[in-house]
């Protein structure tokens, strides 16, 4: 649990597809989910096509931790943010990841707390 989310945002700032499949099957399980205000995805590849999505909607933005990070059972919290590199963010989110038994990720529900208008 202790490098989780730094192993999940480093998934969501892959640019390169191959990589970032790769980070995407090393960190969820086959069916994994991801599911928040704008997807509800289950699978690998569908994973990986949300990442690029979002990239595509935020060019040379990069995803940081945010300020809360707790744990219990097999459920860590954790809040990021997503902005250009030591800028402002522009989003800001909050993520609820349930791990499987093999202690990779069985479902990641996310929230939206600040958005662009």
């Amino acid at each position: 649990m202790e490098n989780l989310v730094e192993r999940y945002l480093a998934a969501w700032n892959e640019t390169d597809a191959g990589a970032r499949a790769k980070a995407v099957a090393e960190l969820w399980a086959e069916d994994g989910a991801y599911t928040d205000p704008l997807a509800a995805v289950t699978g690998h590849e569908a994973i990986a096509a949300v990442i690029a999505g979002a990239q595509g909607m935020f060019p040379g933005m990069v995803f940081t931790p945010g300020e809360v990070f707790e744990t219990h059972h097999n459920v860590a919290r954790f809040t990021w943010h997503l902005g250009a590199p030591g800028a402002e963010p522009i989003v800001v989110g909050f993520d609820v990841a349930e791990l499987a038994e093999d202690g990779r990720i069985q479902r990641v529900l996310g929230f939206l707390d600040k958005v662009p208008a």
